[in-house]
């Protein structure tokens, strides 16, 4: 984790050997992690990517093999292997704030669970997305399935799903589940200098020179039409839950006052 730019948290995963395979502990881990993010006042966007060759190639199955022999010994208890957030506590994570996605490899199983319930996602060209869980008898139950009909459509969802294959960066554009994509990486690159990463960093940037609170707000309107799926309902639950927060709040008047006084505006992080 760290800090790149004004207001801005980088997310890396880290376990390159391993196509940043995630463990049952580190997306506890990621759970905190992301808590702690939509409750510090002085961070508006996150952007998320993977160490390597990988973004993220799903649950580790080594650990979950080994998991599953403990258990049958009566060692364990049965335990949840991810947190109610989802894999990697973002595939069913709602939150507060937003989340951007830089893809730079691999993104199959949970790594694509994430990819589908992130904000917004930027890809390089060489990455590739795909849901193999049938290819070894398991399910992707950390909530793509629904999300992915409702962003791609079912038969394209259903495509990825009961056949594993997987997919390009320029498909996943076409299907509308990225935004954008970039060049890939020279070997030797920094994290920072990745094409990819760059241009999170710099849609983060149009994203935090935004009111705080008109982001906040205006993601769960979205969030809140996109689960519920009632556009009438989503509107009627915004109003009620935001409109006085907002009207109350330091930065619609500031950004009503600079306008009329024709200068920048001057947030304030966000209270809500």
């Amino acid at each position: 984790m760290s800090f790149p730019a004004p207001h801005v948290m980088l997310v890396v995963f880290n376990r390159p050997k391993a196509l940043n395979s995630m463990t049952s502990p580190g997306q506890y881990e990621l759970e905190s992690l992301f808590s702690w993010y939509d409750s510090e006042p002085s961070l508006r966007c996150a952007i998320i990517t993977g160490a390597g060759r990988a973004f993220c190639a799903g649950m580790d199955l080594k650990e979950w093999n080994q998991l599953n022999a403990r258990h049958a010994r009566g060692e364990i208890e049965q335990q949840p292997m991810m947190p109610r957030s989802g894999f990697g506590a973002l595939s069913r994570r709602h939150g507060k704030k937003p989340v951007i996605g830089a893809i730079n490899g691999l993104a199959f199983g949970g790594g694509m669970e994430i990819v589908a319930n992130l904000d917004l996602v930027i890809a390089a060209k060489g990455a590739l997305f795909g849901l193999p869980e049938a290819k070894r008898g398991v399910v992707a139950m950390a909530g793509s399935l629904p999300r992915l009909a409702r962003t791609i459509g079912r038969p394209r969802a259903t495509e990825l799903a009961l056949t594993g294959k997987s997919i390009t960066a320029t498909e996943a554009k076409e299907w509308s589940l990225i935004n954008t994509i970039t060049e890939d990486a020279a070997a030797d690159c920094t994290m920072l200098e990745r094409p990819v990463v760059k241009a999170a960093l710099e849609l983060a940037a149009s994203i935090v020179n935004n009111s705080p609170d008109s982001v906040i707000i205006s993601r769960a309107g979205i969030v809140a039409g996109y689960e519920d799926g009632s556009a009438e309902n989503a509107s009627r639950l915004l109003s009620e839950n935001w409109e006085s927060a907002l009207n109350d709040g330091e930065n619609l008047h500031e950004g009503v006052q600079a306008f009329a006084e024709k200068r920048a505006p001057q947030w304030v992080d966000s209270k809500l």
